[in-house]
C-alpha cells in the first residue's frame, strides 16, 4: 500500500473521530435525556460522565455486563466474540471502547486494500468517505460489534482473493463467532452448540429477538411482508408529533429500500461472493419482521459503499456535495439521539 494511502485512511478515521466526538459533545449539552432507561452504565455511571458512557448505550450495556459477568437470561442474541475480548483485555468501557476503535482503523485498511485488487484509487477512497459518512457510522466507535465484524470480513475476504485459504477460514469463522451474517458460519454453528449445552435451546439466539424490540417476531417473516407491516400497519400508525420516532422509523424504511435498489442494481456489477454476502446479510436481520437497527446492520455491508462509489464516482461535483452533505445532516441528527437515549437503530 502507498504511503498517500495510508496517509489518506489515518486522515479520513481522525476526521471521522474527532467529528463523531464533536456530535457526541454538543448532544449532551442541547439534547435533552430521554429518560433513564439504555444508558450505558445505568443511569449513574452515564450521569458521571455522559461523554464516556453514551458510547455504551443499549446493547453496549450488554456486551459489557456479559464480558463481566457472563451471559444473563435473555442476552443469547448477543454473540459471544466481541463481550471475550472485552473480558480478554481487562472488561471496562475503555477496553471496549480501544477494541471497536482499532478494528475500525483496521478494517478501513482491509477495505482498501481489497477495493484496490479491483478498483482505482478513486473508488476506493469513495468507498472509505462514503462508509464513514453513512448516519449510522458511529457505531464503529461505540460498545458495538460493528468494527469487530467489519474487520474480519474484509480482511476474510481480502485473504481469500489473495489464495491464503488458511487465514481466510480462520477469520471468517470469527466473523460468525460476532455477528450471524459471518462469512464462514462455523462461528454460528459453535455458538448454537454451546446454547443447547448452556440454554437447551440452539436457537436462542433467534428466540431472544423478540426481547429487542416490538417491531419483531420470534418465527420467520418474508421481506414482502415485512414492507407490508411497515406501509400499511407501521407508517400509518406513527405520532407525527413525536420527531424522534418519526425520523426513526422513516430513516428505517429509506435505507431498506436503498439498499434493496442496490442489490438489484449491482447484481452482475460486483463480484459475486460480494453480492451474496451484501444480499444475505441484508435479507437475515429482516427474518424477525423488522427493519429495526436496519440502520446498523447496513453498514458493515461493504459491497453496498463499492458499488455506490463506483456510480458516485461519476456525479458532478455538485452532485456529489449534495450527498455527502445530506449524509452528514443525518449523522448529527441519528449520533445526538442516540448519545441522549434516543432509539435510533
Amino acid at each position: 500500500m502507498q504511503k498517500s494511502s495510508i496517509l489518506f485512511i489515518l486522515k479520513s478515521f481522525f476526521v471521522w473521530r474527532v467529528t463523531t466526538l464533536l456530535i457526541a459533545y454538543l448532544a449532551i449539552l442541547f439534547v435533552p435525556r430521554l429518560s433513564d432507561n439504555f444508558l450505558g452504565g445505568m443511569i449513574s455511571d452515564y450521569n458521571s460522565n455522559p461523554f464516556l458512557w453514551s458510547w455504551a448505550n443499549f446493547d453496549g450495556e450488554h456486551y459489557l455486563s456479559i464480558a463481566v459477568n457472563g451471559y444473563k437470561d435473555l442476552q443469547q442474541a448477543f454473540f459471544p466474540l466481541y463481550p471475550l475480548l472485552i473480558r480478554f483485555f481487562g472488561g471496562s468501557i475503555v477496553s471496549a471502547l480501544l477494541i471497536s476503535n482499532l478494528s475500525l482503523l483496521i478494517s478501513l485498511v482491509g477495505l482498501y486494500k481489497l477495493i484496490e485488487l479491483d478498483y482505482d484509487q478513486k473508488v476506493a477512497r469513495l468507498s472509505i468517505i462514503l462508509l464513514l459518512m453513512f448516519p449510522s457510522s458511529f457505531f464503529f466507535g461505540a460498545v458495538y460489534t460493528e468494527s469487530l465484524f467489519l474487520a474480519l470480513v474484509v480482511w476474510g475476504f481480502y485473504f481469500f482473493r489473495k489464495r491464503k485459504f488458511l487465514l481466510g477460514v480462520v477469520l471468517g469463522s470469527l466473523s460468525s463467532l460476532t455477528r450471524i451474517i459471518g462469512i464462514i458460519p462455523i462461528g454460528v454453528f459453535g455458538y448454537m452448540g454451546y446454547s443447547k449445552y448452556k440454554w437447551g435451546d440452539a436457537l436462542a439466539l433467534f428466540h431472544n429477538q423478540i426481547n429487542f424490540g416490538e417491531q419483531r417476531s420470534d418465527h420467520l417473516i418474508m421481506l414482502p411482508q415485512v414492507f407490508y407491516r411497515y406501509f400499511v400497519k407501521i407508517l400509518p400508525s406513527l405520532s407525527w408529533n413525536y420527531f424522534p420516532i418519526v425520523f426513526t422509523t422513516l430513516l428505517e424504511i429509506v435505507v431498506a429500500i436503498a439498499f434493496l435498489l442496490v442489490i438489484i442494481y449491482s447484481f452482475k456489477k460486483i463480484r459475486l461472493e460480494y453480492w451474496l454476502f451484501l444480499t444475505i446479510g441484508y435479507l437475515i436481520p429482516t427474518l424477525t419482521g423488522s427493519f429495526s437497527s436496519m440502520l446498523r446492520y447496513v453498514i458493515v455491508l461493504f459491497p453496498a459503499f463499492i458499488y455506490l462509489a463506483t456510480n458516485i464516482v461519476k456525479f458532478k461535483k455538485q452532485a456529489q456535495i449534495f450527498i455527502f452533505t445530506t449524509m452528514l445532516i443525518l449523522l448529527v441528527i441519528t449520533e445526538a439521539l442516540f448519545m441522549r437515549g434516543y432509539f435510533v437503530s
